[in-house]
């Protein structure tokens, strides 16, 4: 009986650590597979283009004042390519820009109206001519998608 118990306590053993080992083993691929799905670019270079163009209207923790998105949220429901299309190209100045004088001055004319809070922003301005959001805007996405699962807490992140 004793040998028996012993052998049955052998094999149970046998059992744990096979079970332990399929576990580590099966983890590294689970790893690769969360890198791979992180989003491509650099938190760090994100949150500067999100801190030098984003956070006066959005707010340093990108959750935004009343009248403006919560980004945290939007980016929780979108992928890195509609991210890319309604920053760079969805929205639209309403001003015409023979108003003042061209596009710039229409641009210029309709900020310093919501700073001397004259009008209020309705409309969030394309970024697409932007040469440092545009260059740096799967960075920006890396950024807020960091923020909007919790891998990133609010303000400067580690190099």
């Amino acid at each position: 009986m004793g040998r028996v118990r012993s052998v049955t306590l052998a094999a149970a053993l046998l059992g744990v650590l096979a079970g332990c080992a399929v576990e580590v083993a099966n983890r590294r691929p689970a790893q690769q597979l969360a890198r791979e799905q992180r989003p491509s670019g650099s938190i760090y270079a994100g949150w500067r283009v999100y801190d030098d163009r984003c956070a006066r209207c959005h707010g340093v923790d990108a959750q935004g004042p009343a009248k403006v998105p919560d980004l945290l949220d939007r980016v929780r429901e979108m992928g890195s390519r509609r991210f890319v299309n309604l920053v760079l190209t969805r929205y639209d100045w309403s001003m015409p820009a023979a108003e003042s004088g061209g596009e710039d001055a229409a641009r210029q004319a309709l900020v310093e109206d919501i700073l001397q809070r004259r009008e209020t922003a309705i409309a969030m301005p394309a970024w697409q001519d932007e040469p440092s959001v545009n260059a740096h805007i799967l960075d920006l996405y890396a950024y807020l998608a960091a923020r909007a699962d919790g891998a990133q807490g609010p303000g400067r992140p580690a190099r």
